[in-house]
């Protein structure tokens, strides 16, 4: 008898997959209607027989990925009347007001390499309303595409946001929710920048996650070991500043689903191990109008225009305001070590390291703004609204020339930083008085687990009550 395969779902080749995301990735930057789109793609799963499942993904306040997998013939019959009960996700939403409802944001659609996520699948970003129908106000993916839209709408501005993730791998599946202080997390490898030979195990989960995010369309400019043992960065195309969060959330994934498959952890705390370099998620900004990148100057300070330079002043008055949306966690303060690179003073520099903002060497299309201080673990779609609508309507701080000036740092722990974002009128202002309430309880729900004056190891607090690290049974005991 002839072997029958029994379950014939639908797995394409990398080279197809890229070229389809790439095509789904153009209908979205050309702003193609959400009617369009949504037409598109339901012709597209009714008459694809090998698809089983449609995933829908978002995030919480935190900016922990969640996904929902429907099967496709419910999706179509249901798609414009999805809910989930948003009291099971942390700090969503009351038992009281727990049913939300899923939309569904038709442009962000992705075919999905078969050998990471499993066969048959497709993913969608979805957008959170509540019980009336509109955007959830605790949802800020749908947050920040309401500020880009305003933008483009009222002024024309295209936003162009670019990326560095940084990670560290780490031997052992599920290493950060066994950590232990003695003896530690254990390094998948001790090569560093350039010293990777190119068979390396870190080497070849490089290449793994380089291929399977160029699959998705993330079109990669380089691949490489970083600076400490271990660690990793992928780097992709600037793109729409949506669609680059986005990518955020799904490198990450991608990134720890392969190395639990080769029996390790990608690990994206900021600070996993002292004495070696941390991770970071540095930021590049710009926008452009018309097709004219805003931000450059032939004839201004650094060529950069003073359009670009009051974005800058405003940032770096608020920073130690909106450090806490920048670096979301007890361990990223660790990280903010001026021993090791670290970008912990609030200033900007064309070369100084130290510096919260790097203004890269550009040409007119590539002017842009680099914040270096953010850690791989903050919520990609408030970090980037933070910035954009900081940077664009905050208070800059007057200068006084007869003044001696002194070097201001960012805040040193995660309780110095939930006193400043707690008391500033700005970040009120900018995410609302609810969601504030609730981002606060949750940071300092964390903190209060992890010592405040922690030595020189990494605690187990700070690793376990990691809101990336999430381990049901255990937050259960709070």
């Amino acid at each position: 008898m002839d072997d029958i395969d029994l379950k014939p779902f639908l797995e394409i080749s990398y080279s197809d997959l890229e070229e389809m995301n790439l095509s789904a990735k153009k209908k979205r930057v050309v702003r193609t209607s959400q009617k369009a789109l949504r037409n598109y793609y339901l012709t597209y799963l009714k008459s694809e027989k090998q698809i089983k499942a449609v995933t829908i993904g978002f995030s919480d306040i935190e900016g922990r990925f969640h996904m929902l997998d429907y099967d496709k013939k419910y999706f179509l019959s249901s798609y414009d009347s999805l809910t989930f009960d948003g009291s099971s996700i942390r700090g969503f939403s009351r038992q009281a007001e727990s049913d939300l409802r899923l939309d569904i944001d038709w442009s962000a659609f992705w075919w999905l390499p078969s050998d990471v996520f499993g066969p048959g699948k497709v993913l969608i970003m979805g957008q959170i309303l509540d019980q009336n129908n509109k955007p959830y106000e605790m949802d800020n993916r749908s947050v920040l595409a309401h500020y880009l839209d305003i933008l483009y709408k009222t002024k024309k501005y295209d936003v162009h946001v670019a990326p560095e993730i940084e990670g560290i791998l780490i031997k052992g599946i599920d290493a950060e929710k066994n950590y232990r202080e003695d003896p530690g997390f254990k390094l998948a490898s001790m090569g560093g920048y350039f010293h990777s030979l190119p068979t390396d195990i870190l080497r070849k989960f490089i290449d793994t996650c380089a291929e399977a995010q160029r699959a998705m369309g993330f079109e990669n400019e380089k691949d490489h070991p970083e600076v400490a043992p271990a660690q990793f960065e992928l780097n992709y195309l600037y793109t729409d500043a949506l669609i680059a969060a986005d990518q955020i959330q799904i490198y990450k994934l991608v990134c720890r689903q392969i190395a639990r498959n080769m029996g390790m952890t990608a690990s994206f705390l900021p600070k996993p191990i002292v004495g070696i370099n941390g991770s970071g998620m540095h930021t590049n900004i710009s926008i452009n109008k018309n097709g004219n990148n805003l931000f450059y100057d032939k004839k201004g300070k650094a060529q950069l225009s003073r359009f670009a330079w009051d974005f800058i002043d405003r940032i770096l008055t608020s920073a130690g305001d909106i450090s806490l949306i920048l670096n979301a966690s007890v361990n990223a303060y660790r990280r903010l070590d001026p021993h090791f690179e670290a970008p912990n003073e609030i200033k900007v520099s064309a070369v100084d390291r130290g510096a919260m903002i790097r203004i890269p060497i550009h040409t007119e299309k590539s002017a842009r703004v680099e914040v270096r201080s953010i850690g791989p673990d903050a919520n990609p779609y408030i970090m980037i609204y933070t910035l954009l609508k900081t940077g664009l309507e905050a208070k800059i701080e007057p200068k006084n020339k007869n003044k001696r000036i002194r070097v201001k740092y960012l805040p040193v722990t995660i309780q110095n930083a939930i006193t400043a974002f707690r008391q500033s009128a700005w970040t009120s202002k900018l995410l609302g008085e609810e969601y504030k309430k609730r981002y606060i309880a949750l940071k300092s729900e964390a903190a209060d687990r992890s010592p405040l004056a922690l030595g020189k190891k990494v605690k187990k607090g700070e690793v376990i009550y990691h809101h990336e690290i999430y381990n049901q049974l255990l937050w259960n005991e709070f």
